[in-house]
């Protein structure tokens, strides 16, 4: 593992230990070269995923945007990281077991929203209104209208 303060190679694994949801094992590092230490967290990865986006291009699935996008939408709401962090493993293993390594972003979408949705409504409806892209007060009230019975 490269050091990411000094880019030696030469890096010792110093403490092992499961992540709090289980999904993960965290590494405190060492390196030998300038003596910093950092994380590193090694995942179980069933199969590369590919993203198909709307306009047809192909990209790399990004762990790291998912995450992004689920504390955006649960900014300054009353949701813990380690649930993030659950919900973005939980998705991925999702998409992972599904059997195709092509993955549109329509079914990432929709994965995230159902899990919002479980979490935090606010964080649900932000989310929504990025995703479907809301561009009028009416496109809030008729997601609303149609998603929340006592809207």
């Amino acid at each position: 593992m490269r050091c990411p303060f000094c880019n030696h190679e030469d890096t010792q694994v110093k403490d092992s230990r499961p992540s709090e949801d289980n999904s993960a094992i965290r590494r405190r590092r060492e390196c030998a070269h300038c003596d910093a230490r950092f994380t590193t967290f090694e995942r179980v990865q069933l199969r590369d995923l590919t993203v198909i986006k709307v306009d047809g291009r192909r990209e790399n699935f990004d762990r790291e945007k998912l995450v992004r996008s689920l504390k955006l939408a649960t900014r300054r709401r009353p949701v813990e990281p380690e649930v993030i962090e659950r919900t973005a493993s939980d998705i991925i293993r999702h998409l992972e077991a599904a059997g195709d390594s092509d993955v549109t972003t329509k079914v990432i979408g929709e994965r995230a929203m159902e899990a919002l949705a479980k979490i935090d409504p606010v964080a649900y409806v932000r989310y929504a209104s990025v995703y479907k892209d809301f561009r009028e007060v009416e496109d809030y009230t008729d997601f609303l209208k149609k998603n929340y019975k006592k809207a």
